[in-house]
């Protein structure tokens, strides 16, 4: 069943993603908060893109069964489906976490955001994140070493790869190469940031709320101007928290499955080697599964993206860029949003 659902899932992460980059790479949506944005579309794209051709392989056309050789073929299986995407998810992890503390920034600090979240230096923290991202995976490009072996496999010798432990890694040994790589990947892939990112999200939450006190007080006082900035912010903040809440409920059950299994082959098992594997297979499927609803949240609560997707792809489709410009002002009855960042 996995390989027909792929298929469906993968295109239109490809076609929701591509959306997303297309329409946020315009002149005018080009802000510090979109930009990270647009490189979290392109890190969940690439998550799923990199393994496709071997989830077509092996599950769409029913090939899981069947030995994989030669050498080269196993290797590529090893790092399109297991290194490359781990490497793309856990960039957009930490790109989530940098759009979460980026917010919260502009809506708490304001005057700090002016020096710290402009776009030179936002690109310069993505660039980081990607390295940072890569440098996480690198020893696994090189952990594994596959050989070719010849087996016997229905009434005739195959040519098959067998997959051994690298040698650097067992003369480190193994118990200490993997709990090192885990417990890293455990603290600051999955508990870190999804810990920093509920709490962040409530402080969101709760300056929200402030600024729409706030916004009533200015309203009272006849102060437009004022009362329309806030608006504008305030919709923006809830959007990022949508989109970060997204995030969390599909992010934490990985989180605790992977603890779970990391005590369960290091210490003491507590959770069955075949549920584990379907827990993951379930966790990781969600994953998926959300990858296109940003595109969703985007057009459900942002006017400007709406619009400037309206202008790029929907023929006769014309907006007014002028004096009450949905560009600067994206009011949708009596609320407002944006993806503009607003100080």
């Amino acid at each position: 069943m996995y390989g027909y659902i792929a298929p469906f899932l993968l295109a239109t992460t490809i076609v929701a993603n591509t959306l997303i980059v297309v329409v946020l790479s315009r002149r005018h949506m080009r802000t510090p908060t979109n930009v990270v944005l647009m490189a979290m579309a392109l890190c969940d794209m690439f998550t799923m893109l990199f393994p496709a051709p071997w989830l077509f392989y092996m599950y769409t056309f029913g090939n899981h069964y069947k030995p994989l050789s030669p050498v080269h073929a196993c290797q590529a299986w090893h790092y399109m489906n297991e290194v490359i995407p781990a490497m793309f998810h856990t960039a957009s992890i930490w790109l989530t976490l940098a759009l979460a503390v980026q917010r919260y920034i502009y809506v708490c600090h304001a005057p700090v955001a002016r020096t710290w979240c402009t776009m030179p230096r936002v690109k310069k923290c993505l660039i980081y994140i990607g390295v940072a991202a890569f440098l996480h995976q690198l020893p696994r490009f090189f952990d594994h070493q596959y050989i070719p072996h010849l087996t016997y496999w229905r009434g005739h010798m195959e040519h098959v790869c067998e997959v051994e432990i690298a040698p650097w890694v067992k003369t480190i040994s193994l118990d200490a190469y993997f709990i090192t790589y885990f417990a890293f990947r455990v603290l600051f892939v999955h508990l870190i940031p999804c810990t920093s990112l509920v709490v962040l999200n409530v402080l969101l939450f709760r300056a929200m709320r402030t600024a729409q006190i706030n916004r009533q007080k200015l309203f009272k006082e006849n102060r437009k101007s004022e009362c329309k900035r806030l608006r504008d912010s305030n919709c923006t903040t809830l959007m990022l928290i949508v989109v970060v809440t997204v995030f969390l409920m599909v992010e934490i059950p990985v989180a605790v499955v992977t603890i779970l299994h990391i005590i369960s082959s290091t210490i003491v098992e507590i959770l069955d080697y075949h549920i584990a594997n379907i827990l993951i297979l379930i966790t990781n499927f969600f994953i998926i599964v959300s990858y296109p609803i940003n595109f969703a949240i985007y057009c459900g609560m942002s006017r400007q993206f709406r619009e400037t997707f309206k202008e790029l792809f929907i023929r006769g489709a014309v907006t007014t860029r002028n004096g009450g410009s949905s560009r600067y002002s994206l009011v949708n009855g009596p609320r407002t949003c944006t993806n503009e960042t607003v100080l």
